[in-house]
């Protein structure tokens, strides 16, 4: 892999935990501080990986110029010295030029366990929460996240700001969440991964369908959670094997060319055997207790697309998760996706029924849906549909999917 393309893979995955480090060690006073030391030092490793070629460990490399710059930084900056060191918490002498930058996978994990906590501070909005997590401990632009909250760049590029200036504002401390602080914030913290996750599963940033770095980092996220006895919650283990279930199913998914290929005409023998297990193990783990999530629920729904026999026993169940769905939190893209699986258990003239009730007319998946439920029912209306459809997606995999469509038809048509 050349330095071009390995650079934004090491900035999705260590960036974040070098910050939650430096900002474990420096206080969210000093956030932009944080952001700067590691952003300088992806600078100096694109610079000088282009010149001396990749080193041996990258991952090593990073962490050892990060270390050098957070010690330059502390020298040549006596103000922030004077003022801010003799607070670092491990009380490190001024006389003493070694600041102790541990990057070991432990404080790592403590560091973001805890930084995933504090910018889940109620003190800002959800929106806020989320998007500041999204951006400061996922990797996410601005542009990302303007697209998973369907919003533009500018509401969201203030939206972060004005968070980060109200965690200072509260003076927050950046440390690990009492149980109290866990049963309010757990909420917040699993749904900015359940985004990351979601945003990876299907992106329409990059116009790229599948982006399995970000499936990646979310799984790694939530099992961090798993690991720790305070966070290792039902709805965390559920949230867990939705994932699994999802991405056992990648490499069938997508494609040499990148295209999708959709559920039914996937080849079964690529799916992931071990991730269906290790889906089913943490689906179990989710059961104790009293807590049904909407995690348990998608997780619910997911388990079942791992099997691929067509059965009626499949689908109704699949519909009574739908169902329950509904009831618990309800979403159009929720709606939509049930009465798909309404026309697998009561037919498609049923399903068209419910379809058309949705109205979802700036919905390019609404008009694709009722293009294959009329399908077979209603050329021309089919037809009128699919090219709705198509002014409507987004994404290069979405219009060829489309096109496909609607080129049967009017084959069906001649």
């Amino acid at each position: 892999m050349e330095h071009k393309e390995l650079i934004p893979n090491l900035f999705r995955t260590e960036y974040q935990k070098i910050v939650s480090v430096l900002c474990s060690l420096f206080g969210i006073q000093h956030i932009e501080i944080a952001e700067d030391i590691v952003s300088d030092t992806f600078l100096t490793a694109s610079e000088t990986w282009a010149i001396k070629g990749i080193p041996e460990n990258p991952t090593a490399w990073l962490y050892t110029v990060a270390k050098n710059k957070t010690k330059n930084y502390l020298k040549r900056n006596n103000v922030f010295e004077t003022k801010i060191v003799t607070e670092i918490k491990h009380n490190t002498p001024l006389n003493n030029p070694e600041i102790d930058l541990d990057l070991s996978d432990q404080n790592i994990a403590d560091s973001q366990l805890a930084m995933i906590f504090t910018v889940s501070n109620p003190c800002n909005s959800e929106e806020a929460q989320i998007a500041l997590a999204l951006n400061l401990l996922c990797g996410f632009g601005v542009g990302e996240i303007s697209d998973a909250f369907l919003s533009n760049k500018e509401v969201i590029y203030k939206r972060i700001n004005r968070a980060k200036e109200k965690l200072k504002e509260e003076n927050i401390k950046i440390q690990h969440p009492n149980s109290s602080e866990i049963k309010d914030r757990i909420q917040t913290v699993l749904k900015t991964i359940y985004l990351l996750y979601s945003e990876g599963y299907y992106s329409i940033s990059q116009n790229t369908t599948l982006r399995k770095d970000l499936c990646t980092e979310a799984m790694r996220l939530t099992y961090l959670l798993i690991q720790n006895e305070s966070t290792n919650l039902p709805q965390t283990n559920a949230l867990m094997a939705l994932m699994c279930f999802h991405s056992s199913r990648f490499d069938a998914r997508t494609g040499l060319n990148g295209e999708i290929i959709l559920y039914e005409d996937q080849d079964q023998s690529l799916w992931n055997k071990e991730l269906i297990d290790r889906g089913t193990y943490f689906l179990s783990q989710s059961s104790t207790g009293n807590t049904l999530s909407k995690y348990h629920l998608e997780a619910g729904i997911a388990y079942w697309h791992t099997i691929k026999k067509e059965t009626t026993e499949k689908w109704e169940n699949i519909l009574e998760l739908y169902n329950n769905l509904i009831i618990l939190e309800y979403s159009p893209i929720v709606a939509l996706n049930r009465t798909y699986v309404l026309s697998k258990v009561k037919g498609k003239e049923e399903a068209i029924k419910e379809a058309e009730k949705l109205n979802l007319t700036d919905n390019h998946f609404y008009y694709s849906l009722l293009g294959n439920l009329y399908f077979e029912v209603d050329t021309k209306k089919s037809l009128q549909h699919f090219e709705t459809a198509f002014g409507l997606a987004k994404t290069t995999s979405d219009k060829n999917i489309i096109s496909k469509n609607i080129e049967q038809l009017k084959w069906k048509t001649i």
